[in-house]
């Protein structure tokens, strides 16, 4: 597979940094941001390199040379003048005829599965892939609104006013079919924006796919982000993060756990908040676990909420948690209820599931995606039925509050006291 990577970007946020030298150029942890890149593909055989340069370009070909270096075959597309962030692709026509390609910012430090990405690229069959995760600024972040098909629908730039909207940020990492350097844009050859004139239009088409993950990808664009990278290559959170390892999760209840109890929840004005939510969510994504959200929702089955009303709650909660910096990497419920009598009951899913707490479908649904070893992930929830359920599942098991009967590795009276504890265990 051949890799394209934008490495001519100027990076005026994080100039404090280092102003002499192209953005990708920047040191980190001993080695240039675009050596990271280049390691990390060349580990996962990708051998041929075609690296983008402009604003100080001649740092980078000096650096790295040509042809056979750093264990890949490394050639240039130099812009004698800026092209922004797509403007140099249109070189390429005819140069890599057939084949699909990975294209890379050059401000990103990555370690993802890129044989699990592609093929999931190659099941969609679209004309771009774009790789999608859940970050911690989702509020100065482009988002991606995909279907249940993984199909893009909607792409709300960072200056586009929001309300509700899931946080799947555009992560600077593409999957691309070669015959996406056939669209008009690139006909002439000038100055042009990858998201905004490139991909963006392809939602219409249908022809944007969303592959979306929660591994190691972070971009370095401001100098609290650099200092961040910088800790988790220390930690060596880059690799842990990677799909082909085993992942450790831990799983949360949703109602009374993350958010205030108030019974079935069934208006989106209910959705608050715990005090300590966001705080206690930001330690576990520090730390390297999944923070994944199990949640019994038999308002779906009573006919008292639609899915759409549901989706555009957990949207709420997952703004609310943005916006002090922390993630939920994934959501899974049950809609199901075994008890029939409801006036406006949904009849084909009142049923004896497998997913309904403290049953374990939920459980073994996340640990498939996400390669989970479930005997080193942890269950918190409010409920007997939370502790049940992570015990079925293999989970060591943590109680919040003072009505949990069933017994529990941890008990504590909040999210934040279960999640530290947790933290200094593991």
């Amino acid at each position: 597979m051949i890799c394209v990577i934008m490495a001519g970007g100027r990076g005026t946020r994080i100039a404090e940094i280092n102003s002499a030298v192209p953005k990708p150029m920047i040191m980190i942890s001993g080695k240039p941001i675009l050596q990271w890149q280049i390691e990390a593909l060349v580990s996962q055989n990708v051998k041929k390199i075609i690296l983008a340069v402009g604003y100080l370009g001649n740092v980078i070909m000096d650096y790295f040379g040509a042809g056979e270096r750093f264990g890949a075959e490394i050639k240039y597309i130099v812009e004698d003048s800026p092209l922004g962030t797509a403007g140099a692709l249109g070189r390429l026509r005819g140069k890599i005829p057939g084949e699909d390609f990975l294209l890379v910012n050059g401000d990103i430090l990555f370690d993802v599965d890129l044989e699990r990405f592609y093929q999931y690229h190659k099941l969609k069959n679209k004309l771009v892939t774009i790789f999608t995760h859940p970050n911690d600024h989702p509020f100065d972040s482009g988002l991606i609104a995909a279907d249940a098909e993984g199909t893009a629908t909607r792409w709300f730039n960072k200056e586009e006013p929001r309300t509700w909207r899931q946080n799947r940020t555009n992560a600077g990492i593409h999957m691309c079919s070669a015959q996406m350097l056939d669209l008009p844009v690139f006909d002439h050859e000038t100055r042009i924006d990858l998201d905004r004139q490139v991909l963006k239009p392809l939602i219409e088409k249908r022809l944007l796919a969303v592959y979306d993950s929660p591994e190691y990808v972070k971009d370095m664009g401001t100098p609290k982000r650099y200092h961040e990278v910088e800790k988790d290559i220390k930690s060596n959170m880059l690799h842990k993060k990677n799909l082909s390892h085993q992942q450790r999760a831990i799983f949360l209840d949703r109602d009374g756990t993350i958010n205030k109890y108030v019974g079935f929840l069934k208006d989106i004005g209910q959705m608050e908040l715990k005090d300590d939510a966001a705080e206690a969510i930001k330690r576990i994504n520090q730390e390297g676990f999944l923070a994944i959200v199990i949640t019994n929702q038999p308002v779906i089955a009573r006919g008292e909420l639609t899915y759409a009303e549901l989706k555009e709650i957990h949207h709420k909660m997952e703004t609310l948690l943005g916006e002090e910096g922390a993630y939920i990497d994934d959501l899974f419920f049950c809609p199901h209820h075994p008890d029939r009598g409801f006036s406006g009951e949904i009849a084909e899913l009142k049923c004896d599931c497998d997913c309904r707490k403290p049953k374990t479908g939920l459980f073994v649904k996340a640990a498939e995606k996400y390669n989970i070893n479930l005997s080193e992930s942890w269950m918190i929830g409010d409920s007997d039925t939370d502790m049940l359920a992570g015990k079925n599942a293999g989970c060591k098991v943590a109680a919040i509050g003072k009505a949990v009967q069933v017994h529990a590795d941890i008990h504590e009276n909040t999210l934040l006291g279960a999640v530290d504890k947790i933290l200094k265990i593991d």
